[in-house]
Parts: C-alpha cells; structure tokens; sequence
C-alpha cells in the first residue's frame, strides 16, 4: 500500500505553495471534487466523466468503505450511475439502467437539490425530480436525497431512495413491494408480487408476459386477508425471503442454505439473465450461492434458445433433429423470425415442423384448451396468426398454445405428448435470393460480353478497310515507308482476311 504524501511534514509556506499550484493545475486537467469521492454531496457538485478512468469513477462513499456511487463504464463507451460493491467490484443498483449516457465530457451528472444525469448528444435525461439539501449512501447501500430541518436535533426528512427503485439486485434489510419490479440486466426477465405470490414472467417478445415461476404464500404463522392491504418481502440477513402483509409475522418464509447460520457476510438476492432468482453472500473473498429459485437447467425459461429441446439429463439439442446446437442457433431463430399478423406475407414462408415426445417447461402455469384430437389442436394454432406453435396431450386432451415465438422445449420419453410449431423458411428464400442474383450476375455478364464481341468487331473491320485504302493509296503513287515486300505482305494478308471473310 502506498504512503500518503503529507507523511512528511512541509514548512508552513511551502504547504501553501503547493495547494495554489494543485488547484490551479486542477482547473487546467480535471475537477478536483473527483479526485477523491466524499461522504455527502451537497447543492452545487457537478462531474463529468474521466477519460483516464477505465471502468468505474467513484464521488460518494459511505462511512464504512463498502459501498461507493459514481460513474460506472459499459461496453468502454457508455457509462451508467451505479452504486457499487466495493470489495466486489459488483453494482447493486443503476440509476438509468434502460437508457445509457456516453463515456463523454459531454455528459455531467449534477445535484441541484434533484440528482440528474444528462447527455445533451443522445438525450438522455433522468432526474429524481426532487427538493432535497443533500446526497448520501447509508452502510446498507441505500442512496437516499435528504432535506434539512429548521430543528437541527431532528433527523433529515429522506425524499427520495435507491431502495423504492431497485433494478436487478435487492440487498438485505431492502423490502420489495407490489408496486416494485426487479429487472435482469439484459431486459428479458422481470420478477413481481401478486395477491398471494412471487411471480418470475418471461418477455419473449412485445406482446408477451408469460409466467414461468411462481411462489404461493403458505400462509402458516399468519393469514393474508383480502381488502387488508398487498404483500411485500424482505430480504432477511438470516438467510430467508419473508413475505408479509401487516405486522411482523410472516404470511411465508422461503429459506436459504444460510438460513439462521448467523453468517457474517452481506446478502444479496439478483434476478440472473438466464432468468433464475438467485441469492448470494460474501465471505470475504467471493459471492457463494445461498439460493436459486429454479433448480433445474430445463426449467429455465430458454435454456437451449429458440427451437431448442432440452432433455433432463442429456442437455440441449434442437427441435428438428437437423440442425447442430453446438452452432449455437436452431432453425427458426434469429433476425429473420417475425410477428405473422404484422406481416401476412410471412405466412408464404412458413412451413410446419412437427415433434414427438415434447412439452412446455412450464405447463402448470400456461393456459391450455382442450381439443378432442391432435388434428383439432392443429388446426386451431393453424388459423390463429397470433398462434406460433401448440402442444397436445393426447392422454388429457390439453392443447397448450403458444402465443410467443418459440422458445425451449422440454424432452419427454412419451410420445403421445405431439408439438405442431411454426417455422419461417429462412433456408429456402436465402436460396431463391442467391439463386436470383447469380442469375442476375450472369445474364449481366453475357451482356457485357456481347458488347465486348460487337465492339472488337467494328474494330477488326475498321482496321481491314484500312489498310485496303491504304494499299490503293500506294498504287496510285502515294509515298512508301520501309522495305516494299514487308508491306506487301502485311497488305496482302489484310486483303486476304478482307475477301476471307466476304467469301
């Protein structure tokens, strides 16, 4: 570690001498409010990103040096406010997770009595829209905007809190209400609280919001009462979820590994981009899982991507047996797969891919119809542009139809269990185009060529005409240059092509 420099102790004079000259070489380079992040921001801070600064650009701590707040760098040319882990490196919370600013000194974050961040090129604006007199980090990793009283012996008044905005993480002692959302980091995964549950939904495109996880309150020490208010949960330091409704007892407790352990580590909960609510605590050096909603690879929301087919126990392959899932795509998927009412056109394009031995990962929790066969399922995903795939059960009757483009499906041993899904084929029209414009490419080229063929035509005759005016010039006395039977004979070959080519 190194030693501070005022180990050393200067002459009254010199100490001043050199605080003028770091101030002033300060203006010249960079604020110097960000050269050391500070325990309270007051009306009037203002910063603006460091190009030196490789990944995160602290200008508030708390007391006791685990958390910081700053500009953090993403993808090297955005950044984002984020409070941080310190000893993890690991942000907890963003402030504008959805629309990021540019690593620029274009871009300032300011505290005016609201925290606002703005970058005047892309447009990003966010602002707590509020009154407040200071800026502070608690010890638990809350960001809170706090107002003065006239009465200094009473505590500040809080406006505004990270806490009642979480992203993708929740830490301990954090309550999570029914009118919060915790977010993946890639946008694809949300978690919410219903009546009497914890919902994990799935947004697997525009339209969609399919629930795949859900955890009912077992209502054991106490009872939730309709009309008497909705649900929240905390995140406990013992290593449990408690749900409550009012008062202190739990209406349910969803343990950890960690539970009632009495660990002495800082407990996270995150919503994963896989999809999976896990929960996590530090020893010291690293975060150990303490807890994953979703046991299973396979019934995770996606696990095997677009028209995949994961198999408990074998792992992900793809639904049409044809295609490698080591290349990382299944047939279907990509750039090219679109919403079949938007675009009718599309229907054209589609082709049906049927699989035996299938279901949906989630079936307990997706409605379904119940159809007397397998053709009359079919036939009712078939007329439904909204429909991209359905799987029958031909032992129940259940017709599950899958209103969103198609995602992972389970692998059963049973094949009276059918899945009828729709494909665009991208395959087929990627020929036809390239078949096009090899044809293209061709007929142009045969063009060019009979150009070529005319133009060295007209050419060749030119030159033949010629030489034969040349030939009569000379004969009728015209001056001769070089030896008379080279010439002769040039004259003569040209005069033979000429009668050559009339005879």
């Amino acid at each position: 570690m190194e030693r501070p420099f005022n180990s050393v102790t200067l002459p009254r004079s010199t100490e001043l001498l050199f605080l003028l000259i770091f101030s002033f070489l300060c203006t010249l380079t960079w604020p110097c409010i960000e050269a050391a992040a500070t325990q309270e921001l007051l009306k009037g801070f203002e910063a603006t990103p460091n190009p030196s600064i490789p990944s995160f650009q602290p200008f508030l701590n708390d007391t006791s040096g685990k958390f910081s707040f700053g500009f953090l760098r993403v993808n090297s040319t955005q950044l984002a406010l984020a409070v941080l882990h310190v000893p993890s490196n690991e942000p907890l919370w963003f402030a504008n997770p959805t629309t990021l600013a540019r690593w620029s000194d274009r871009t300032k974050v300011f505290f005016n009595g609201s925290l606002v961040i703005s970058d005047p090129r892309t447009r990003v604006f966010w602002s707590t829209e509020t009154q407040g007199d200071k800026l502070v980090l608690l010890n638990n990793s809350n960001l809170q905007i706090q107002k003065n009283l006239d009465n200094s012996n009473k505590d500040p008044t809080v406006l505004w809190k990270s806490f009642d905005f979480p992203t993708h993480t929740l830490v301990e002692t954090q309550n999570f209400t029914s009118t919060m959302t915790l977010v993946s980091t890639n946008g694809l995964y949300s978690m919410r609280l219903g009546d009497d549950f914890i919902g994990l939904y799935a947004k697997f495109d525009s339209n969609s919001d399919q629930i795949y996880w859900k955890h009912k309150a077992l209502q054991v020490k106490a009872q939730i009462i309709e009309g008497n208010g909705p649900i929240h949960f905390q995140v406990d330091p013992d290593g449990w979820l408690g749900m409550y409704q009012n008062g202190t007892l739990p209406v349910d407790v969803e343990s950890f590994n960690s539970f009632n352990r009495a660990l002495d580590g800082f407990l996270i909960v995150r919503l994963e981009p896989d999809g999976n609510l896990k929960a996590y605590y530090w020893d010291g050096s690293s975060w150990v899982l303490d807890y994953q909603a979703i046991r299973e690879t396979c019934d995770l929301p996606r696990p095997c991507g677009s028209y995949g087919l994961c198999t408990p126990g074998s792992g992900c392959s793809c639904l049409d047996n044809n295609t490698d899932f080591s290349s990382g795509e299944c047939s279907g998927s990509g750039p090219y797969f679109t919403d079949f009412c938007a675009d009718p056109e599309t229907q054209n394009d589609v082709k049906v891919l049927r699989r035996e031995g299938v279901e949906v990962p989630f079936k307990e929790l997706m409605s379904y119809e119940t159809t007397s066969s397998l053709e009359e399922c079919e036939d009712s995903c078939e007329k439904n542009c909204r429909c991209f795939g359905s799987v029958y059960n031909n032992a129940s009757g259940f017709c599950y139809i899958l209103d969103y483009p198609i995602q992972t499906l389970l692998g059963v041993g049973d094949d009276s269990k059918v899945g009828y899904f729709k494909m665009r084929e991208v395959a087929r029209k990627k020929k036809v185009d390239a078949g096009l414009g090899v044809g293209i490419g061709l007929l142009g080229g045969a063009i060019v060529c009979l150009f070529g063929a005319v133009g060295f035509g007209s050419y060749k005759i030119w030159r033949r005409r010629r030489g034969v005016n040349r030939i009569l010039e000379e004969e009728a006395g015209g001056a001769i240059s070089g030896p008379y039977k080279d010439l002769g004979s040039a004259s003569f070959r040209s005069i033979e092509m000429c009668s050559g080519s009339h005879g």
